[in-house]
């Protein structure tokens, strides 16, 4: 670039980290359906194969919110409610809750779907810390996010609850 050039996308990310962004400029949905590849012995859908989608679901809000690469640095609850099998359509809905000033907390909330008999159920829940990461591998700042509704408000000050217990923990095991 020549001189009095910019990079437009560093443009847009100190814009935004001024003015912050919205929960739904980042949220995602994502489904896939299970195969036979995805089950145990059992017959069940392995949990690592839920977990790594929770993964996916999870970095993709924190790279879209953060406009860079971003790590998982914590997974603070992952409950699996119900069984997912070969065949079932899942559905991962994925939105962040909590933002601070490099790391960002994602809630994801897993459904499955018999696609024979149509009835879904609630699966699993997590919620995922991630860190964004500049260029050279070091945390970088996020922008702030702009809470919209009650709700968007109530999940942030649950999230905020959870950080310090986090962060409380952290620091006990030093």
């Amino acid at each position: 670039m020549g001189e009095g050039d910019y990079d437009s996308t560093e443009f847009t990310t100190r814009r935004e980290i001024v003015e912050g962004k919205r929960i739904n400029e980042s949220s995602v949905v994502m489904v896939q359906r299970m195969t036979a590849q995805d089950v145990n012995v059992a017959g069940n859908v392995h949990g690592g194969v839920i977990m790594k989608l929770i993964d996916e679901a999870a970095a993709t809000v924190a790279i879209r919110h953060a406009r860079a690469n971003a790590v998982t640095a914590s997974v603070d609850r992952l409950d699996f409610h119900h069984p997912v099998f070969a065949g079932d359509l899942v559905t991962l809905k994925a939105s962040l809750n909590l933002v601070g000033k490099s790391s960002m907390e994602v809630g994801v909330y897993v459904k499955s779907e018999n696609l024979i008999t149509g009835d879904s159920m609630h699966t699993a829940s997590a919620y995922v810390t991630l860190v964004a990461l500049d260029k050279n591998g070091k945390p970088t700042a996020v922008p702030p996010l702009i809470l919209e509704t009650e709700e968007e408000m109530q999940r942030n000050r649950e999230a905020q609850i959870r950080r310090e217990i986090r962060l409380r923990e952290k620091k006990a095991e030093e």
